[in-house]
């Protein structure tokens, strides 16, 4: 199957619609609809905040590669901790934008915060190695499982343009 198939397989994927809509109901019930709302989606910016944000442990992640193949494995431990310090406020603004996805967007969301919550888990669990043949092996399971999050986070953006022309409206 190619991975244009792929992806769009996932906004079919009814199972995960439960647990996706459970999710989406209660960050609004905690985010609400007024300030907070309009502060995590971006009002104040003029679009998203998520995609900014994104840039950080993603650059981060990738950067730590490059240090610690060359041998600069301080720099690259460094760095697997920014993208860390920088996941969760990417994860909550991601929430915020999530809990207004219609539901084949919320099913496509959901896979993208899951992969991307366990690429931070791979990275996590490199920084607990450290020095450790298996660095390399969380590393490398974090870039994989991180460019399918990524995949299906710009599928979710591009595809289904999620939020497009609809959240600033909603975000007043």
């Amino acid at each position: 199957m190619s991975l244009r198939r792929t992806l769009h397989a996932a906004e079919s994927l009814d199972a995960v619609d439960a647990p996706a809509g459970v999710i989406a109901r209660a960050v609004r019930r905690v985010v609400g609809r007024g300030r907070a709302d309009r502060l995590l989606r971006g009002a104040w910016l003029g679009h998203p905040v998520h995609p900014l944000l994104v840039t950080v442990p993603i650059g981060a992640w990738v950067c730590s590669v490059v240090l610690d193949l060359s041998g600069h494995h301080a720099a690259a431990r460094r760095l697997v901790q920014t993208g860390l310090a920088a996941t969760p406020p990417t994860m909550l603004v991601g929430l915020a934008d999530y809990s207004r996805l219609d539901v084949r967007q919320r099913r496509v969301g959901l896979l993208h915060a899951a992969g991307n919550t366990l690429a931070a888990a791979c990275f996590l669990a490199s920084t607990r190695c450290r020095g450790r043949r298996s660095t390399r092996a969380w590393t490398l399971a974090g870039l994989v499982v991180l460019s399918a999050g990524g995949a299906l986070g710009g599928h979710l953006s591009y595809a289904q343009a999620a939020g497009v022309h609809r959240w600033s409206a909603d975000a007043r």
